[in-house]
């Protein structure tokens, strides 16, 4: 009998998100360093970063458990590890996922250089003056090794939390309004829980851009447009061919934005 949850993804998909918060520490503390010289920490960083991350890792195994629970009520899921747990051989699926999940996230991060330089980067400059260059693609970013590692914590962990848990209780909750004759989500309820989740993904970014700038509302609309095309591209490969997809094309556009432009 199948069970509910696939228990060996979750530990695999709960050992990969801890991986994420260990590889995206330094690019934080990178972002961070000014705030965290003005900070009265009760514990040294070396204490407190590792009880931080079990923390973390602890609440949103609960969190995996529920994706992966919607996830297989609608369809989606991890086809290609599943695929792997099975004994089966992967090596043609992951071959046929490569090319489109690569070159979707490398066109998505060109369209984000070219919408930041064309037009948000000019209106920010006149509405923040030189406070806006703390935002610009080019001038702030960490060193391209912490970049790397931080693509890890992008493909995975945020894959994880938008798309794995949010893109398919979003989906699992609009069946209810509109279905297929198999019971499972139409189109339209994919691509609107699809969209939903890239706004969501855009918002979540605020809270480290509010430590360089004030949040205006053309600041906001940048986070939901740029970050948003990112999360559309990887909500719809997670529909059509699956979460390991969705991961690799978010890995490949934070490697553009966040190695490549810093080298």
């Amino acid at each position: 009998m199948k069970t509910i949850i696939n228990w060996k993804v979750f530990f695999i998909l709960l050992a990969a998100f801890a991986f994420g918060l260990f590889a995206i520490v330094p690019y934080s503390l990178a972002l961070q360093q000014n705030t965290l010289a003005d900070l009265q920490l009760p514990l040294p960083l070396i204490i407190l970063i590792p009880i931080q991350i079990i923390s973390q890792t602890l609440i949103f195994g609960i969190f995996i458990a529920i994706g992966l629970f919607f996830a297989k009520r609608i369809g989606l899921g991890t086809p290609i590890l599943e695929a792997r747990l099975n004994g089966e051989a992967v090596a043609e699926k992951v071959r046929a996922i490569l090319p489109i999940s690569i070159i979707l996230g490398i066109i998505a991060s060109l369209l984000i250089i070219g919408l930041e330089v064309l037009i948000f980067q000019p209106a920010l400059i006149q509405q923040l003056g030189d406070k806006a260059n703390t935002l610009s693609l080019e001038t702030f970013q960490p060193a391209a090794w912490k970049g790397f590692l931080a693509s890890f914590y992008g493909g995975i962990n945020e894959e994880i939390l938008l798309r794995l848990i949010v893109m398919s209780f979003l989906a699992w909750l609009g069946k209810f309004i509109s279905k297929t004759a198999d019971g499972k989500p139409t189109n339209t309820v994919f691509w609107t829980a699809n969209i939903l989740a890239a706004i969501l993904f855009g918002l979540g970014h605020l809270p480290a851009t509010a430590l360089l700038v004030p949040l205006t509302p053309m600041i906001i609309l940048r986070a939901v447009v740029l970050n948003g095309l990112v999360g559309i591209v990887c909500g719809w490969l997670y529909q059509t061919r699956g979460l390991e997809s969705a991961m690799i094309s978010h890995f490949s556009a934070d490697i553009v934005l966040h190695v490549l432009l810093a080298l």
